[in-house]
């Protein structure tokens, strides 16, 4: 049975957080070298990883994929203002931004702009046909600015775990 983490992801222990740490540079690490990086037998560690996916705190387990090796070669970040911020228009912005597979990433957020949305296309034609799409013909968009990427000069998911 997978251990019960506490309530508060801040109350990870540090088998916890060395865990992650190690699972977050290669999420293949084999459990027996986690186990012996950080003094714990596999199956602790195995039963901490289940414990801490149940938990939600392992989101997911992915590949980063490099866009040019799909042909996807347009990065657009994007500011999207809405014509008001009504729990109704929030929600169908989110929802729309979520079921678009080309939104990389999407922030609700304070400040000029109620959403900053990352997108991926294959190319400036289809970039296009999403931005009309999603913001143009939106009613609940009242406006949108694109900055497209001259270059992925970092990107990643990585987070700092504090001891």
């Amino acid at each position: 049975m997978p251990r019960k983490l506490p309530s508060s992801p801040a109350l990870l222990d540090r088998y916890d957080k060395a865990i992650l740490r190690l699972l977050q540079r290669d999420n293949r690490t084999a459990q027996r070298v986690i186990a012996e990086s950080v003094a714990l037998s596999t199956a602790a560690v195995q039963r901490r990883i289940a414990a801490m996916e149940a938990a939600g705190v392992i989101a997911a387990n992915v590949a980063l994929v490099n866009p040019e090796a799909v042909s996807a070669t347009i990065t657009s970040i994007v500011e999207v203002l809405l014509h008001d911020e009504s729990a109704a228009r929030v929600d169908a912005a989110k929802a729309l931004f979520r079921a678009t597979p080309e939104v990389q990433q999407c922030y609700y957020v304070t400040g000029g702009s109620s959403f900053v949305l990352v997108i991926v296309a294959p190319d400036m034609r289809r970039y296009e046909r999403l931005t009309r799409l999603l913001f143009a013909e939106n009613p609940c968009v009242k406006s949108y600015r694109s900055l497209i990427a001259l270059d992925r000069v970092k990107t990643g998911g990585t987070i700092t775990i504090p001891d």
